[in-house]
């Protein structure tokens, strides 16, 4: 399954996106021709995970140029139905990386913009087998070549949020793949459940042993001794190591630091901002009360409460043990930090 599924996938006239708001009960695609439903895919979390938000920017580019064709826009309308695009998700830096990149091709035309984003995606996939290599080594030399290891994760870092393959899933699958994982502690990841609805449908798919856990008994799992490391994604990485993830990630690396287990981050060296000296430059999106005060469409909370919705926090690169790139393992609490090694 981890070779095959495709979160994002040119057809030759647009976007096939799998409908991450449907899994795990349906399995659907939207189709996407134009920037506005790229944009509302990208915003929904139709599609989402930086580095397949990146992916899917990447071939925006494409969309906003047969768009413009169709509907006969000028080269600045086209700019800025792509600005559209780079601007639709602020926290992943992919996203715009990705978005900037192909548009260095701007110029040369379809084919040409074409070709780039399919070399992001390539590149992509080859990163995330290349960090799920690094990780397993690291990991099994670090804390247990002696016996399968028990591992944390938090929200969705598998096929569905990169181009393939995955960052920390990916690390995951690699340990599995090598007979060396006992079993998973997936969070459900609130408020809308990638953990429990999509890395459990993953690990499903891959036959691997796993456990689905509230966020809130993370922090339980990991000081009673049932886990031997934790392995998350990240959405944005300051230069100094600080990491934007999913909301709840920085209490998973706080009860890690406690207990004195290893707590790596998985992400390609594009999510890794150098223009970011540290976490409180990095912009951490809002999302709407809804997703907070109401279940299934129907209020929870009292009339009268607010919600307050941040998708990520920011981890302090002290916590972060290792950050795991296609280029090998940052040890980033003892020193080693993107700024210094990834320039």
């Amino acid at each position: 399954m981890s070779e095959e599924l495709r979160a994002v996938e040119w057809t030759g006239t647009g976007l096939a996106l799998i409908d991450q708001t449907a899994l795990p009960h349906r399995t659907a695609t939207v189709d996407v021709h134009d920037v506005d439903t790229l944009v509302d895919a990208i915003q929904r979390l139709v599609v989402r995970g930086a580095p397949a938000i990146g992916a899917a920017g990447a071939y925006g580019v494409a969309i906003a140029l047969l768009e413009g064709e169709r509907e006969g826009w000028t080269d600045e309308e086209i700019r800025k139905a792509v600005a559209r695009v780079r601007e639709a998700r602020p926290t992943a830096v992919n996203l715009m990386v990705c978005v900037d990149r192909v548009m260095t091709r701007f110029d040369d035309g379809l084919d040409a913009v074409l070709a780039e984003a399919a070399a992001v995606q390539r590149e992509d996939v080859e990163a995330n087998r290349a960090m799920g290599a690094f990780g397993a080594d690291w990991l099994l030399k670090r804390v247990g070549e002696d016996r399968p290891l028990r591992i944390l994760t938090h929200c969705n870092t598998g096929a569905l949020a990169t181009a393939g393959w995955g960052t920390a899933l990916g690390v995951i699958r690699e340990l599995h793949a090598r007979g060396r994982l006992e079993v998973v502690y997936a969070d459900e990841t609130r408020p809308l459940l990638q953990g429990s609805r999509l890395t459990a449908w993953e690990l499903v798919q891959e036959g691997i042993a796993h456990f689905v856990q509230a966020d809130g008994a993370a922090a339980g799992t990991i000081l009673r001794g049932a886990v031997d490391a934790a392995i998350v994604g990240a959405d944005r990485i300051a230069a100094n190591g600080d990491t934007a993830n999913k909301v709840g990630t920085v209490g998973v690396a706080l009860a890690c630091a406690d207990v004195g287990i290893p707590f790596l981050v998985a992400a390609p060296t594009t999510t890794v901002d150098l223009s970011t000296p540290d976490g409180a430059a990095i912009h951490i999106e809002l999302r709407g009360e809804d997703e907070v005060l109401n279940w299934g469409g129907i209020r929870t909370a009292p009339a009268e409460s607010r919600g307050h919705n941040p998708a990520f926090d920011v981890t302090p690169g002290r916590l972060v043990t290792g950050l795991v790139t296609e280029r090998g393992v940052l040890e980033i609490s003892a020193g080693e930090l993107p700024a210094d090694r990834l320039r």
